[in-house]
């Protein structure tokens, strides 16, 4: 029989490997589906690629590879038999077979168990091999199963600074002795107590001293106080103040230095007075009970999550949920929002096959590969089965339907859209809003053929700005994909109240006393949309007319209007520690929402025009003697861009930062990076244009927006069109990549399809210029009557889906917690006429949509009666 064995796999042997340092192997989920080795079919993990693959799509590898061999994994979860011992996990009949793979159902451990099987198969006759078979295979295969069977997770072979790096439980956790000390910690106004620090502050949990610390853990610094505690006492672990929520709080061990996770962090922080589960703040005065106790974000968390109802859980096409894999929420929220979006499943789901058909050897990065997975497994309804309700068929079936799949894990997919992100890529809370135009950058660039989904998002904004001095104007047009909307807290209803709050709230910090109960601002959406009309000062505007610095006044209005309208609301400010807070409130918003008034108009008469001329760009003296083409290095306030590069931004990028804003600070700098860290060359070297070439702006349009006049450097031009590129098309893949070459070479060959259709719309555009736009149509940005886009500017600007400026509410992200680096999301989508709340895995039924404390918010427009 061995040697039948042998014989058999002699003519696969060159394509069987086995996996070497760096290799991923992927045996916990398919490539183009969430299949597992627990689903029905379980998974075939490709011996060459190390790929994992479900039953449907295995033959796909096999007939685009040649591919023979594979390994099947099948785990069986069944329920322990009456009598027996109930254990902490459930038990593995084969322990070694599937190590380090972790489980992706939702079962007691104490009731279920645990059979792992895996084979050797050989395509296409399908023929099996069990394992282990070490007498019986030859000794390159046996080691290759070994190795592949003991692989580490794929997601665990990426660099240190991964989302999936983890961190270790601290050896103090469990043994931790706390003094019997009678120190209760109030819920704010809290102080180093060695100095007058009132950031950056960290609870150690043995005997309760609150410290300034002094390292750079979230970008705050400070006198080391805890540190020298530590030194003192050798109490090991301390806890952030300002970053506990319900489900997760910083920890460090300055034994091991290191951050780590305490499992008992719980019932270490109810020894002080603080309860982490419900964020309740048991402070005690004397003995006595203190009946202002503070709970800050608990009456946020209850209400956005709808607690204490009893919600209807929802399933099928449309209701699957998200799992969490830790702070990854603004993803799954985002996700889900934008596959309830027609557009974005008609350009992934709708064309799922051509895709699949046509993705590289490695569809695990491929783009278009993995958003077409996760939209049909959130869209088929495969993943959300509900449970059986017959009594007899649950006699019958009790094992299977117990384990239905509870959501899809979209690991692979964050792997691909964090890879390389300085934010995304690390297991940290991030801000949906960024993430969302971190998404609609990535759409932009692998977007291939007619359909791109970012259309339904992208209008024009017109800005106009005034000169103060000599009351000219100038009027430009910008791409955007996102509203932001100022957060008008002057205007609250209940603004006596806030300040009368205020005051108690000063008070109890300056007297080391619990606060009183929270006010929250009740903010009226038309103040919120005012303020977004009210003129903005800008200080160093540059005067073409005046050839020098004066002041200017600008205006933001609505060149063109979207599909669909994305508002965020500004919640957030940077507190004195650079981290983002959110403020505390409320806001109406409409069902319904009606923005014509905010269409721009352009040119009015009796206004005149400033003169189109380019601000010279300002050298350091050294460099003004030399020739244009002195490579001396630009003036750069060095300590500026170090003060930026603590904080954890790239160093290339805080010295551009600190360059393009004037040397003026490290806090115009800090706007100008928040401004332009989406930007494809955010990271690369500062390079100076040269003496006749326009100088980049200071002020940015937004972080996915693009300016329309950028029209590219006429090298760059001449290189693209001296491999053979038509002129006008390679202007296009310029401005679609902010004039990156390397980008640019690979958007003409990702956009050949466009350049037929984009010389018909040449010949259409003269009879849009007299058509109405309408909801059905694209219109072009300088077909719009009201368009203000430069003269030279041509058909293959911005594609935009121009309509009235009506909309109803259809969708809407929450935040709960005090900073976009902590906290949760869950999102509400209005399905079928009904809310549904969208809690990572969860999907029910929403009894109270909590639209008044919402972050971002998404509305379609309305079609034309």
């Amino acid at each position: 029989m061995a040697a039948d064995l042998g014989e058999l796999l002699v003519p696969y042997m060159p394509t069987i490997r086995v996996p070497r340092t760096g290799d991923r192997v992927f045996k916990s989920e398919c490539a183009f589906s969430y299949d597992s080795p627990e689903s029905e079919g379980g998974l075939y993990v490709c011996m060459n690629t190390f790929l994992g693959f479900g039953r449907e799509h295995v033959e796909r590898h096999y007939r685009k590879t040649g591919q023979s061999v594979y390994i099947h994994l099948k785990r069986h979860i069944k329920e322990k038999p009456t009598g027996a011992a109930g254990g902490a996990i459930p038990r593995r009949r084969n322990g070694k077979v599937f190590l380090d793979l972790e489980l992706n159902c939702d079962f007691n451990g104490d009731e279920y168990v645990c059979e792992d099987e895996a084979k050797l198969v050989i395509f296409p006759d399908h023929f099996e091999i069990p394992l282990p078979n070490i007498e019986e295979l030859p000794a390159l295969v046996t080691i290759a199963c070994d190795a592949v069977l003991n692989a580490a997770s794929a997601y665990k072979k990426q660099e240190p600074d991964s989302w999936e790096e983890e961190i270790q439980v601290s050896k103090h956790a469990r043994s931790l002795r706390q003094q019997d000390n009678g120190v209760r910690i109030p819920p704010s106004g809290w102080k180093c107590q060695k100095c007058e620090m009132k950031e950056n502050l960290w609870l150690n949990l043995s005997d309760g001293a609150v410290l300034c610390g002094k390292w750079f853990f979230d970008g705050a610094g400070g006198n080391g106080h805890a540190l020298d505690h530590f030194k003192d006492t050798n109490f090991p672990l301390a806890v952030k103040l300002d970053n506990i929520t319900p489900d997760i709080a910083d920890i460090y061990s300055f034994d091991e230095e290191e951050a780590v996770l305490d499992p008992q962090i719980s019932e270490h922080l109810q020894h002080f007075g603080i309860d982490m589960i419900q964020m309740q703040w048991d402070g005690t005065e004397n003995g006595h009970h203190n009946t202002n106790n503070m709970r800050p974000r608990v009456s946020e968390w209850e209400v956005i999550q709808e607690s204490g109802m009893k919600l209807k859980a929802v399933y099928g096409s449309g209701f699957t949920g998200i799992k969490n894999l830790g702070n990854s929420c603004y993803l799954g929220t985002t996700m889900q929002v934008l596959f309830s979006i027609p557009e974005f499943q008609r350009a992934y789901v709708g064309n799922l096959q051509r895709i699949y058909d046509y993705s590289p050897l490695d569809p695990s990065t491929d783009f278009s590969t993995q958003m077409a997975k996760l939209g049909h497994g959130l869209l088929s309804g495969m993943y959300s089965k509900p449970p059986m309700k017959s009594e007899l068929i649950e006699q019958v079936t009790k094992e299977e339907y117990k384990h239905q799949p509870k959501g899809i894990s979209p690991k692979m997919f964050k792997a691909l859209v964090s890879n390389g992100h300085p934010e995304f890529s690390s297991n940290r809370q991030q801000d949906a809003h960024k993430f969302f135009l971190h998404l609609i950058n990535l759409v932009e660039r692998n977007s291939v053929g007619l359909e791109n989904p970012n259309d339904a998002f992208r209008y024009l904004v017109e800005e106009r700005v005034q000169c103060c001095q000599t009351q000219k104007v100038r009027y430009t047009q910008k791409v955007d994909y996102l509203m932001q909307l100022p957060a008008a807290i002057e205007a609250a209803s209940n603004r006596e109240e806030l300040i009368v709050y205020e005051a108690k709230r000063n008070e109890a910090e300056e007297n080391m006393r619990a606060p009183p109960e929270p006010v929250r601002a009740r903010i009226p959406f038309t103040a919120c949309l005012q303020a977004f009309m009210e003129p903005e000062n800008v200080p160093d505007f540059w005067s073409s007319e005046l050839q020098a610095k004066s002041t200017g006044v600008k205006t933001s209005r609505f060149a063109s209007f979207p599909e669909y309208l994305v508002v965020q609301i500004k919640k957030f400010t940077f507190g004195v520690d650079w981290v983002p807070k959110k403020v505390d409130l409320s806001i109406d918003i409409p069902d319904f929402l009606d923005l014509s008034r905010l269409r721009g108009t352009g040119l009015q008469a009796g206004e005149q025009e400033l003169p189109d001329l380019t601000p010279p760009i300002v050298l350091p003296e050294d460099t003004r003697d030399n020739s244009m083409n002195s490579s001396d290095s630009p003036e750069i306030d060095e300590s500026a861009a170090m003060q930026l590069a603590e904080m954890g931004f790239p160093l290339e990028a805080c010295r551009k930062a600190v360059y393009y804003t004037g040397n003026m600070g490290p806090e115009m700098a800090f706007n100008w990076i928040i401004a332009h860290m989406e930007e494809p060359d955010f990271a690369e070297p500062l390079a100076l244009p040269n003496f006749m070439e326009p100088g980049p702006s200071v002020a940015s349009p937004g972080l996915a927006a693009t300016p329309l006049d950028n029209q590219p450097p006429e090298e760059s031009i001449a290189i693209l069109t001296s491999m053979g590129f038509p002129p006008r098309h390679t202007v296009q893949a310029l401005k679609a990549t902010n004039n990156n070459l390397e980008r640019a070479l690979d958007w003409i060959f990702t956009h050949t399809e466009r350049e037929e259709e984009e010389e018909t719309s040449d010949a259409l555009s003269d009879m849009a210029d007299t058509t109405e736009p309408n909801d059905n149509a694209f219109s072009n940005a300088n077909t719009h009557s009201n368009s203000t886009l430069p003269p030279d500017q041509d058909a293959s600007g911005p594609r935009i889906k121009d309509g009235p400026g009506r909309y109803e509410l259809f969708a809407f992200i929450s935040h709960m917690g005090a900073s976009t680096m902590s906290g949760h999301y869950v999102c509400h989508i209005k399905k079928e006429g009904r809310w549904v709340i969208f809690n990572d895995h969860k999907v029910c039924l929403s009894e109270r949509p909590p639209k008044d404390l919402g972050y971002i918010y998404f509305y379609r427009r309305l079609s034309c009666s």
